[in-house]
């Protein structure tokens, strides 16, 4: 194969329609947006519009409350931080915490701490440094002879605001 022959498979890309190029093209003259009025025009802004009836956004009730100051904890099942021991990319003799979780690819962004979850089988001795742990995941990490440490979540961005 030469760089010159390179081709994308047929179809693979889509040729966009030319709208308002004359009445043989199909989308001649108005190009296909009808005749007048707003939804002919750019810039529509027709959404949730529903003729005068009261909308139904403001016909439902508003209903519950979102806490500012919620918490969002990064999550870790011990079946997958046993995989991760067995795999070698977490050293059970050392204390485990949420940078060595991150560097082994358990958890994405640590956000405002990592949480402990019991979904799995632990069964190597480990030292966890977390924020939070589930009760079945302390007694699951205690039954096997390991600790979990608890530390206090660090402060989010929404309650520094506050």
């Amino acid at each position: 194969m030469k760089l010159n022959q390179l081709r994308d498979n047929p179809g693979a890309r889509y040729k966009a329609k030319r709208v308002g190029r004359g009445i043989g093209s199909g989308k001649g003259k108005t190009s296909g947006s009808g005749v007048k009025g707003q939804s002919s025009r750019t810039g529509v802004a027709i959404n949730g519009f529903e003729g005068g009836q009261m909308p139904i956004y403001r016909r439902l009730p508003k209903r519950g409350f979102k806490t500012p100051f919620r918490l969002e904890f990064a999550e870790v099942n011990l079946g997958r931080l046993q995989a991760a021991i067995d795999a070698g990319r977490i050293d059970a003799t050392k204390t485990i915490d949420a940078a060595a979780l991150q560097a082994a690819g358990l958890i994405g962004k640590i956000l405002d701490g990592v949480r402990v979850l019991a979904r799995g089988e632990l069964t190597s001795k480990v030292t966890l440094s977390v924020v939070g742990a589930s009760a079945a995941a302390l007694a699951a990490v205690e039954k096997v002879g390991g600790v979990v440490e608890i530390s206090a979540p660090k402060a989010s961005a929404a309650a520094v605001e506050a």
